[in-house]
């Protein structure tokens, strides 16, 4: 099982990395066409818009197996560890609902849109809304797993803090910024 998860984040990376790609050739196409030759790539724009918003989501599954994003910890800091793991089990909880209404509502907005027609590019909308079912999905299955290890026991007290603090790499006091360096 752990392959097979391992896999699907790696894929995941793999389209990430694609969609960069097909994005940056796109909109540099159209701007070099623009600018150079007084033309364009009609589609650029939506499509490069649509891939966008389907690596943003993506990228978002990877940071919430990775548990990458951003919160505050003052103060689950200070809590005993039974009051960690009820903050944690409860901000799962409720992440678990709000991945599950996202679903839902992307399900909805996927299939009443499927047969619109996109103006600039002919494809359906429904595949613009579907990176929610994706994302959705994935998150659910990530959360439902995180509250598994945490009913069962399997989770660490150090784990029961599931954010980042900081984007920032920890850096020496030697670093720090006006000191000379060796």
């Amino acid at each position: 099982m752990r392959t097979i998860v391992n896999a699907y984040f790696w894929l995941l990376r793999a389209v990430i990395a694609v969609l960069l790609a097909a994005m940056v050739v796109l909109v540099f196409g159209n701007v070099v066409l623009r600018y150079g030759f007084n033309s364009g790539i009609a589609i650029s724009e939506e499509l490069s818009r649509w891939l966008f918003v389907w690596m943003v989501f993506l990228g978002a599954i990877i940071g919430m197996k990775e548990h990458a994003h951003l919160g505050v910890d003052s103060l689950i800091k200070v809590l005993p560890p039974i009051g960690r793991k009820v903050c944690y089990g409860l901000s799962h909880a409720l992440m678990l609902y709000a991945s599950v209404l996202l679903t839902e509502g992307s399900w909805k907005q996927t299939v009443l849109n499927w047969d619109t027609v996109a103006p600039a590019s002919g494809l359906s909308v429904g595949l613009f809304y579907a990176a929610g079912i994706v994302f959705g999905a994935s998150s659910c299955a990530i959360l439902v797993y995180d509250l598994y290890r945490l009913v069962t026991g399997q989770i660490a007290d150090a784990d029961l803090i599931a954010i980042s603090e900081s984007e920032e790499l920890p850096h020496s006091p030697d670093t720090a910024i006006g000191k000379p360096q060796a």
